[in-house]
């Protein structure tokens, strides 16, 4: 039987049983959609990841203290065990291939402009390359730099969502703010930046590091140690090599911890570093979601051989009089094969625009973004087809090697 001939009488059977064949197709329909969707909502989970990290800055080392190596008990006693600012001037000066080096340090303290009162504002103490490293651009005056941080100065720079609930219309620039117990003059406001992971950058104070460690979070032993930093930002230079740069701040803070670096007591990492190991932790998540799928698939193609063996069945007869006017074996099977690829093809076709339409619906009302990958629609389709044939086997070589004489005295 020529091919348009044996599609036709398939899609005919399928036809005259419409609301059977459409409850056929639904465990095929859900497989197919659960697919797409899910994979969607890993692949955007990636991506939200990838792009928190990215907003970060570019070309980013994080330089951070490793306590495992003796607790913090024993990383006092012995001088180790933690980053100190110094560190990050060090890095600054005698490292080739920086771009710029960034400490912080996270304060919480009552922000006051005339009437208006922020209890629990957040103050951010950092240093002078802070703009540069972290991608941030200033809307109107300018940054601090390192005189200003050197010396001490109490200045500030507001975010941009800050500036507009201390001051409104009026230009923040040359106001003064009392932040905690000091007052600081405003010397620039930062271009709007947004939400960066879970820290939104707009509604912060920005203060030289130098303020924040005196006035907010001093330390007794910062005079011997100096003062601790959790976290040193390090902006690698486009035309530098990442491993060489990273090299030479392992062998310098390994020299000025006096630490072998077999056993270090800083981590260093990268944004790349920091984005695989999250995706690690999202891979394990979509093969579960995968699973899942493939079991609704399985489900679906049960479905399919299940009522392909009632259609056997019922033309049974159908089937005898085919043989008794020439038709092979191989027809009879080619044709009811047809049938079960058709009816998982329809149904993964279906199940593609629901799993489309359900990702971008998932993507605009859910707290999760979505992001449809081209791969797992044919992914998905493929999986239907394979479901449909291998399925569908069973019932059309029953077919096919039904008696002709029996199946044509079958009422």
């Amino acid at each position: 039987m020529r091919t348009k001939k044996v599609i036709r009488i398939a899609w005919q059977g399928l036809v005259r049983n419409k609301f059977r064949s459409l409850l056929t197709m639904l465990g095929v329909i859900i497989g197919v959609s659960a697919v797409i969707i899910m994979i969607s909502v890993s692949a955007g989970t990636e991506a939200t990841i990838s792009d928190q990290i990215s907003g970060l800055g570019t070309n980013l080392v994080f330089v951070y203290p490793n306590f495992s190596r003796g607790g913090f008990g024993k990383d006092v006693q012995n001088n180790s065990g933690g980053l100190v600012y110094d560190d990050a001037f060090a890095i600054s000066d005698q490292i080739n291939g920086v771009k710029g080096v960034v400490v912080e340090q996270n304060s919480s303290q009552m922000v006051k402009v005339g009437n208006i009162t922020i209890d629990d504002g957040s103050i951010l103490g950092t240093t002078a390359d802070f703009p540069t490293v972290r991608d941030m651009d200033i809307a109107s005056g300018r940054y601090f730099n390192q005189n200003e941080v050197d010396r001490k100065q109490k200045v500030a720079v507001l975010g941009s969502s800050l500036a507009e609930e201390l001051f409104g219309e009026i230009p923040p620039v040359g106001q003064v703010v009392t932040v905690g117990s000091i007052k600081a003059t405003v010397i620039g406001v930062f271009e709007e930046k947004g939400l960066v992971g879970e820290v939104d950058f707009d509604s912060r104070i920005y203060m030289p590091i130098t303020v924040v460690l005196q006035k907010f979070t001093p330390s007794r032993l910062s005079k011997i140690m100096g003062d601790r930093v959790k976290m040193i930002y390090v902006s690698v230079d486009e035309n530098a090599q990442m491993d060489d740069v990273i090299g030479q701040i392992e062998l310098l803070l390994a020299k000025r911890h006096d630490v072998s670096l077999d056993s270090p007591d800083f981590m260093i990492q990268t944004q790349q570093d920091i984005i695989q190991t999250k995706e690690a932790t999202t891979k394990a998540f979509r093969n579960l979601l995968a699973w899942v799928a493939a079991v609704s698939l399985i489900v679906g193609g049960i479905g399919i051989m299940n009522i392909m063996m009632v259609s056997v069945t019922e033309r049974t007869r159908e089937i005898g009089i085919r043989q008794a006017v020439g038709a092979n074996p191989n027809d009879i099977r080619l044709q009811f094969l047809t049938e079960a690829l058709l009816l998982s093809l329809v149904g993964g076709f279906i199940g593609v625009l629901v799993g489309i339409g359900g990702a971008w619906v998932f993507g605009i009302l859910g707290d999760m973004r979505t992001v449809i990958v081209p791969s797992s629609i044919l992914l998905a389709f493929g999986s239907a087809a394979a479901v449909g044939i291998f399925f569908g086997y069973y019932p059309a070589n029953k077919a096919a090697q039904l008696d002709p004489i029996e199946a044509l005295r079958h009422e």
